[in-house]
């Protein structure tokens, strides 16, 4: 405080008065003290051994960490005047021979001296590994004046470096798990249904006229008083938690009981979030609007102490969120009524975690575009702790943009492209990411002049994204070639671990993927998994096995902890492939036959199109390529055989996946035909309801056929209604069926 008292008689309204240069180290050797306040803060020491850690590291000098505010000095914490600073900010500034490092407010002096050490210094800290660290015995710095305020007082960046403590206080992040006492979507964790619902079914939500465990009756008088006593008791055991979120569970299903019926859902929801803020006027709540709660109540605006955070889920990602018309729709609603928001955005595939997800040109202008609409706070969600495409890369811009959003990118991915994979490689992996974000903003070249550029969805797959063509996945491979050359000759960088090159190779991950995947759609196509046998049929492909179990390797080095978010581990995918080896091809008469629809199947998932059921490829967990899909409609499927065939029977499979809301049919009948026009049935299957279960599986559907017949028709009756445990006021049954077998 000397120092404040100092500055402000002096009239200073500024640093870096003089452009004296500062020798901090000269050839090893240090004059200057670290210097802490009078009554140093917890964060004071940890930043002054931050400090003296990594200059002894770079230098050779330890510099001494005292209270004495006598001689050169490098001072840390509230000694400067900190008026222009505001939330966790800081401020790096010199005045004569001295250097400040200061912030307000949390880690902010923290963050000061890690921006320090990577700004004006030279070290880096690229992901969760050592930083890099330079090696120089004198370490000088001219004139500094550097405020730093952040665009948004809460930051998280939600991939592997992100769970590195260094890492998030270099970058400047934060977690949720250490600023909410609950987080996300949280209706459950104050009322749980395994405690209430079958003594209280009242409790919870009246969905087609049955209390259903999907969400809380939000007018229901001890629904309220519950999760004010669950607050309570929580609060009390984390007295430091900055934010409690009340929010839907991540499910429709909301309640249409007589009372909840009469408000809007979102409506109901701000109510009750704000009658339990009431309780607590000295706690800050979040709460979500997310699907049914998206767009913003007519009436009720929230709390003082009420933020709400906005979801992109729906968005698609090949655009900025800007061109997304309902997110546009509900910030301006969502802003007339409250300047407390936050967003909850997606960088990642969900479904493929490994697979190339090339949003990087959109990750700062969504940043902008959050903070035109006066966005306080950003959760960008990605894969969390497991590997997923360029998650170092991701994590590194995002920090840099979450801090300051108009920040210069290309420089950052140079910088980050070259300092991580190394001088060599570095080059062609920011060419790499280059032509994935031109891919994806192109139409295909099989595409016609006026298609629109392909899509990029969190929940897509590399089969289905029509970026990802042959010729594409080739100059890719390509580019990461030339980078792989490069890191094994290049010689070690001074301070850099671990090895570049096993940085590249990691790289390749979702390109080697890709051809995997797309390798099971093709089948005994052109680069599918299967080759021609020289007897007429198809046999895996010799080098198949082995290529499987180097991605594998590869996958488990990366640190991939799971390929989907909630899927296989890379243990599991082997085992999946393992199946598919030992399964072979099957013959069939059927192979690449016609097939006439007489109901739209649909086009969100096309696979091969009707010539899914006969491409000689089977289906496998993912509904979403090797499936045919019928959304709320039957599967009406003829099959020309081309000429009459002598027949021993037909079979095929369907998919029960009810958390994507594939459900069996709950009929399947076949019939058989010479002529196209008079068909004999060959039988009828019904299929029951299943009672609760949400394991995917697949079904086995076989009919025997002593006959010759040209025509097989096949129709799957859709059941028309969801069951009563899964119950949507917006969805329909889908079935799905992979292949007609003929033999």
């Amino acid at each position: 405080m000397r120092s404040i008292a100092l500055f402000v008689a002096m009239g200073l309204t500024g640093f870096a008065s003089s452009a004296q240069r500062l020798t901090l180290v000269r050839d090893g050797v240090s004059a200057y003290r670290i210097v802490l306040p009078d009554e140093p803060l917890k964060v004071d020491r940890d930043a002054a051994a931050i400090l003296q850690r990594y200059i002894a590291r770079i230098s050779g000098a330890t510099l001494p960490i005292v209270q004495d505010a006598a001689g050169p000095a490098i001072r840390l914490g509230r000694q400067v005047d900190l008026s222009r600073v505001r939330d966790d900010g800081f401020l790096i500034a010199t005045h004569g021979s001295d250097l400040f490092i200061a912030g307000a407010h949390g880690r902010a002096t923290v963050y000061g001296v890690y921006d320090f050490l990577d700004r004006y210094l030279g070290c880096k800290k690229y992901d969760a590994g050592p930083a890099y660290v330079p090696h120089q015995p004198t370490i000088g710095i001219g004139a500094i004046d550097d405020l730093q305020n952040p665009a948004f007082f809460y930051r998280e960046t939600y991939y592997p470096s992100a769970f590195d403590a260094e890492f998030l206080e270099w970058h400047h992040l934060h977690q949720f798990t250490d600023l909410w006492g609950v987080w996300g979507h949280s209706f459950f964790k104050y009322v749980p249904p395994a405690t209430y619902f079958k003594t209280h079914p009242e409790y919870f939500a009246l969905v087609d006229g049955q209390r259903r465990a999907t969400q809380l009756c939000l007018s229901n008088d001890t629904v309220f008083q519950l999760t004010v006593a669950a607050l309570r008791e929580r609060m009390a055991r984390h007295p430091d938690a900055l934010w409690w979120s009340i929010a839907p569970n991540d499910d429709n299903g909301y309640c249409t009981c007589d009372r909840c019926r009469r408000m809007d859902p979102t409506e109901a929801l701000i109510r009750f979030v704000n009658r339990v803020a009431a309780v607590f006027p000295d706690k800050a709540f979040t709460t979500l609007a997310y699907g049914y709660t998206l767009h913003a109540p007519a009436h009720t605006a929230p709390a003082s102490n009420v933020y709400v955070m906005l979801s992109s889920i729906d968005a698609p990602r090949q655009k900025p969120l800007s061109a997304y018309a309902p997110l546009n729709a509900a910030f301006s609603a969502w802003g007339a009524l409250t300047s407390h928001l936050m967003l909850w955005d997606y960088t990642t595939q969900f479904t493929s975690y490994v697979a190339p997800f090339p949003d990087y040109a959109c990750l700062q202008p969504n940043l902008q575009y959050a903070l035109a609409h006066d966005v306080r706070g950003v959760f960008s969600q990605g894969s969390g702790e497991t590997y997923s495409d360029m998650d170092a890369y991701n994590a590194y811009i995002q920090a840099a943009l979450l801090w300051n959003p108009s920040a210069d990118v290309a420089r950052l991915t140079t910088e980050f492209c070259n300092g991580y994979y190394g001088a060599a490689a570095g080059p062609f992996i920011a060419r790499y990411l280059a032509a994935l974000s031109a891919a994806v903003a192109r139409p295909s070249a099989a595409a016609s002049p006026d298609a629109a550029p392909p899509s990029l969805d969190i929940y897509g797959n590399p089969v289905n994204e029509r970026f990802l063509s042959a010729g594409t996945i080739d100059a890719l491979s390509t580019l990461l070639d030339k980078a792989e050359a490069a890191s094994e000759t290049a010689p070690a960088a001074p301070g850099a671990a671990p090895p570049e090159a096993a940085r590249v190779s990691a790289a390749r991950l979702p390109l080697e993927y890709t051809v995997l995947q797309q390798s099971r759609f093709y089948g005994p196509e052109p680069h599918g998994y299967l080759e021609p046998d020289g007897q007429g049929g198809f046999k895996v492909r010799v080098n198949w096995p082995a290529r499987v179990e180097r991605f594998i390797q590869a996958c488990k080095k990366a640190g991939v902890k799971e390929m989907s978010e909630g899927g296989p581990d890379p243990d599991a995918y082997a085992k999946e492939w393992a199946s598919i080896f030992a399964r072979g091809w099957e013959p069939t008469k059927a192979l690449n036959a016609k097939v006439t629809l007489a109901t739209p199947f649909v086009a969100d998932y096309p696979a091969k199109g009707p010539r899914t059921l006969t491409d000689g490829v089977p289906g496998y967990g993912d509904f979403s390529y090797n499936w045919l899909c019928f959304y709320g409609v039957d599967m009406n499927a003829t099959i020309d055989l081309g000429a009459v065939m002598p027949l021993t029977d037909v079979h095929m499979h369907f998919l029960y996946d009810p958390r994507h809301w594939i459900f069996l049919p709950s009929t399947v009948r076949v019939e058989i035909s010479t002529d196209g026009t008079s068909y004999t049935p060959l039988g009828d299957r019904v299929l029951p309801p299943s009672d609760e279960d949400y394991t995917m599986s697949i079904k086995a559907i076989v009919f025997s056929a002593n006959a010759g017949a040209r025509y097989i028709r096949v129709i799957a009756a859709n059941p028309g209604a969801l069951p009563s445990w899964r119950p949507s006021f917006t969805k329909k049954p889908m079935i799905c069926c992979d292949e007609i077998f003929v033999e």
